[in-house]
This record gives structure tokens, sequence and C-alpha cells, in this order.
């Protein structure tokens, strides 16, 4: 039997993400039963191979679950007014809930700029300062997809997050700030670190859950966690031609009590969080 199809220490993203797409398809259905359509907006600016999976990915998963998705892919060297017209215009769309412009963006193309340009109120990704504001003061109307993905994770998975020591590795606006919030919003006690993290090991060996966004390939290892931690990885490499973690899963499995794989862990729940977020957007902006 290999390693991960110990069921008891795998955490299933596959089959969580799964029951979270069927309860929004659910409701997407009961929403279309009142005449309420919702409606997902993707753009996306190149064609960066990994940006053509994601966006393919959450096309097919907005079909799967009953919500209108329109994609509109403009060229590599498309100028950013060309963008920001677009993006003002699926502002005023009233068919169109959730707004998603795909990151990265070719360089002449401000990142910081497009983000604010959406409507906080159709930023289903929760990128915009308003979105991100209310998070970290406890009161969100959308949470990042991929933090919000983790934390279903762990509650559908009957792991207790409040009164544990929990451990972030990275500090990305995209996951690592907003993993460290979302930790402390459920009463973890949260450590976020870094690069420039001084005895990062020891800092992780103390911790119940640790939640591993650095973006390098099998970086956390065995003697790097305590026994019977929780332990999430974020990461998505490559390497020898297969996908990996952030985390070394054949060592580490052997010391967590909970382990999540890469595939099959955190990246399947972000989709299936977004999908949450535009349900979200279409109730609000419908006043339900």
């Amino acid at each position: 039997m290999s390693i991960a199809m110990n069921l008891e220490k795998v955490i299933d993203g596959r089959g969580i993400a799964a029951a979270v797409k069927k309860e929004v398809a659910q409701e997407v259905s009961e929403l279309k039963g009142n005449g309420i359509n919702a409606g997902l907006a993707v753009v996306l600016v190149g064609d960066n191979p990994a940006s053509k999976v994601y966006v393919g990915n959450k096309e097919k998963a907005c079909a799967a679950a009953g919500i209108y998705s329109e994609k509109y892919v403009l060229p590599e060297e498309a100028a950013e007014d060309q963008l920001i017209e677009l993006v003002d215009a699926l502002n005023e769309n009233d068919n169109i809930n959730g707004i998603l412009v795909q990151l990265p963006l070719p360089k002449h193309i401000d990142e910081k700029k497009i983000i604010e340009l959406i409507k906080p109120e159709k930023d289903v990704d929760c990128f915009h300062p308003y979105n991100v504001g209310r998070v970290f003061t406890g009161d969100p109307v959308f949470m990042p997809c991929t933090p919000y993905g983790v934390i279903e994770l762990l509650k559908r998975s009957n792991i207790e997050i409040s009164g544990k020591d929990c451990v972030v590795i990275g500090r990305s606006n995209i996951v690592g700030k907003p993993m460290g919030q979302l930790l402390l919003s459920e009463n973890g006690t949260v450590t976020i670190c870094h690069s420039r993290t001084a005895d990062l090991k020891e800092k992780c060996k103390a911790a119940d859950i640790i939640v591993v966004a650095i973006g390098k390939a099998k970086f956390l290892k065995a003697d790097m966690v305590k026994p019977g931690a929780v332990v999430i990885d974020v990461g998505m490499n490559r390497e020898d031609g297969k996908l990996c973690g952030d985390v070394d899963y054949e060592e580490v499995y052997n010391v967590a009590s909970k382990i999540t794989p890469v595939p099959g862990g955190v990246g399947q729940m972000t989709i299936a969080m977004l999908l949450k977020n535009t349900l979200t957007a279409c109730r609000l902006q419908n006043n339900l």
C-alpha cells in the first residue's frame, strides 16, 4: 500500500472540494429556481501555460456547478488601457457577479492598479484592499480562496484550530499573510515565518499546525515537525517532471498526524472556494 492510501493520515482535498462544489451547485440551482443566475468572468492576459490550465479548470468547475461563466483572453502585448476598459465593462455588467483577473500579468501592466479597479463587491479573489481590510478586521465579505480552502480542509477534517500553535511559512499577500489572519480569527496562536526568520526549525517543531507556502520543493523535512502535528502543503512545484509540494511528503508523512498530498490537497480547494465566493457575491448583489 502506498503511503497516500492511508486514509487515516491523508487529508482528502479532492473529496472535500467535491463536497463544497456539490453544496454550491445545490444553492446555485435554488437561485435559478428564483430567476437568479450566478455569473463569473475570468480574464487571462498572455499565454502563460500554468495560467491557461488554471483558467480551464475554473471554466469546467463553473459549468459543473451551474455558474454562468465568461472567459476573456487578451494577447501578451495587450495595452494596459485595453485591460482597464474590459474590467470597467465587467464592473457594469449585471450578468457578472464576480471578476477574476488571472495573475501574474505581463510586466508592462500594473497589477495593483488592475486589482484596485475591480469593484470590491465583485472581487471574488479577495485581493482588493477593501476586502483584504475586512479580512484583517474580522468582518470579511469574501475570503482569499486558498487560505479559505485551508480553513475549510481543517474544519471538515475535524481538526481543532482554537488554542493551537500555528506556524505559517511564507508571507505573500495571496497566501501567507491572509492565512495567518484566518487562523487567528479561528483563535489559533499564529507565527508567520519567512526567509529571514531566525530558528525556523525550532519554531516549526513547536507547532501543532504548520501551513507551508514558500514555493520551494520539499522544503519542510521530518526533523522540522513535532510528532503528531498537522501539516498543510500549499506548494505546487515540479521536480524531475513530477508535481510536488513544499513538504517532503514521504518524510513528513511518518511524523505528522494529518497531512495534505500534492496533488490532491489544497489545490483542489482553491477553485471550490472561488465558486463559494462567486455564490456569495451573487447573493449580496441580489440583496439575499
